[in-house]
Order: C-alpha cells, then sequence, then structure tokens
C-alpha cells in the first residue's frame, strides 16, 4: 500500500496545491493529513476544501483553535486564528462555510491502522504535544512516549521532518538520503510541514509510506506568491511571511 501522509498546511494553498500534483505524479491515491489545515496562512478555505477530499484527516491544534478559542498561542499566531475564523465565517456561500465547520468540528485526534498510529503531535497528547529533535536528550519523555504505541507513531506539529529510533536517536532525513526502512523497532516518525516548514529548508515536506518504506520529499513551490498574501492581509503578521523564506 501506498500512501502520502501530509501535515502541517497552515493555510498555504500554493504549498499545498505544488504537494497535490506531486503526489499525484507518484500515482498516489491515499492521503492522509495529520491536521493544522488552517492558521498561519491566507488561504484557509481553499486548503479546509482540498483536504476534505482526504482519505484520513486528523485534528491539529490550529484547527482546533479555529473552532474554539485559542490556547497557549503566541499574538501572531492567535491573530492568525481569529482572522481565519472570520474567513471560515464569511463568504457568498453560507452552505459551503457550514460544511467547512462541520469538517472541522468532526476530525478525530488520531487514527489506528494496524502497526501504524497518526496523531498531530504525540502519542501521549495527540494535538498538543511537541516531539522536537532536542528531546532525545530527555530520557523520562522519551521513554514515556515509546510506552504508549505499538510500532510506529507518524507525527507533525513541530515542522521538523526526521525519524525517532527506540535508542533516542534522532535522524535527520537528509543523513538519511530521504529515506528510512521499517524495521521490528519502534520508530517515531514526523513527516514534517507542507505549509511552514521549520527545519532551514523552504521546501514543502512530506512523507510517503509504501510497504515498510518511508520516503521524505521536498516540492518547490512559489513561495513568493504566498509571502505577498500575507503581506496583504493586516490581520497576519509580516514575520509569517518572512519565515516562508528562511524555513524557519
Amino acid at each position: 500500500m501506498k500512501r502520502a501522509l501530509i501535515s502541517d498546511i497552515h493555510s498555504n494553498l500554493e504549498a499545498l496545491n505544488a504537494v497535490l500534483a506531486d503526489i499525484q505524479d507518484q500515482g498516489i491515491t491515499e492521503i492522509y493529513c495529520l491536521g493544522d489545515i488552517v492558521g498561519y496562512g491566507p488561504n484557509p478555505r481553499e486548503c479546509i476544501d482540498a483536504v476534505m477530499k482526504c482519505q484520513v484527516c486528523l485534528l491539529g491544534n490550529h484547527d482546533q483553535g479555529a473552532l474554539f478559542d485559542p490556547e497557549g498561542f503566541n499574538t501572531g499566531a492567535e491573530r492568525a486564528i481569529f482572522w481565519t475564523r472570520s474567513q471560515l465565517e464569511g463568504g457568498r456561500n453560507p452552505s459551503a462555510s457550514n460544511r467547512r465547520w462541520d469538517f472541522l468540528g468532526e476530525l478525530p485526534r488520531n487514527y489506528k491502522d494496524g502497526l501504524f498510529l497518526f496523531v498531530h503531535g504525540s502519542p501521549r497528547n495527540p494535538l498538543n504535544e511537541y516531539v522536537f529533535p532536542e528531546d532525545i536528550y530527555n530520557r523520562r519523555k522519551m521513554e514515556k512516549l515509546f510506552v504508549l504505541f505499538d510500532r510506529y507513531v507518524f507525527q507533525g506539529h513541530t515542522h521538523v521532518p526526521g525519524v525517532f529510533t527506540e535508542e533516542y536517536h534522532f535522524l535527520d532525513p537528509v543523513e538519511l538520503d530521504y529515506e528510512f526502512r521499517l524495521s521490528n523497532g519502534k520508530a517515531m516518525i514526523n513527516v514534517g510541514s507542507v505549509g511552514q516548514p521549520r527545519d532551514g529548508d523552504p521546501r514543502a515536506c512530506y512523507v510517503v509510506l509504501e510497504d515498510d518504506v518511508v520516503r521524505f520529499r521536498r516540492v518547490e513551490y512559489p513561495l513568493e506568491e504566498t509571502v505577498q498574501k500575507i503581506y496583504a492581509v493586516p490581520e497576519l503578521d509580516n514575520y509569517l511571511a518572512d519565515r516562508l523564506r528562511e524555513g524557519r
């Protein structure tokens, strides 16, 4: 079975369209989204409409923030969420607006398929817990996370792609040559971010899961189009655009 795993789109339509085209070029029809469809970016409605076609979609913390009051967000992220909410409430088509709200409101927090667990954050807190590369030095945290799943976890949330092994190592996609083979050992795989990468590479990132092989994909997209859209919205802070160029 060949699946594409996408996450953290953050209303970046240009990045999402480029990734979906790359997925289609590979003949992949099964797409899982691990949450955070909205937030930060300028096209929440269009991104939700596109992700509705995914076979599996999970709730992210920014998606929840649009549904309810955002909690624990910094000022820029909070402003973006309130603007996102206004976009979802507005528009000339009330039925389309209702359909988007219903879609977000029905998203699950996790999805399990055999030995595979899919979450937005972590196996302990599927919505909000971050697992950063430097957490490998927090042995207590890693031990508690690894005991909570059977074999493999796929996650997003940090926007930093890579593999956490049960030996508490973090493997960067570059050092893996963008490919990781699943074994009998446990692993947590972060699929990276489509719409706002934070690993120093501004290209959109996602994962292809085919049998026991995980492939990290990087995709160029017309980044400046997204940047200019963000600049044009007063409610979206300019740094949300600037960081796209830096991949941070």
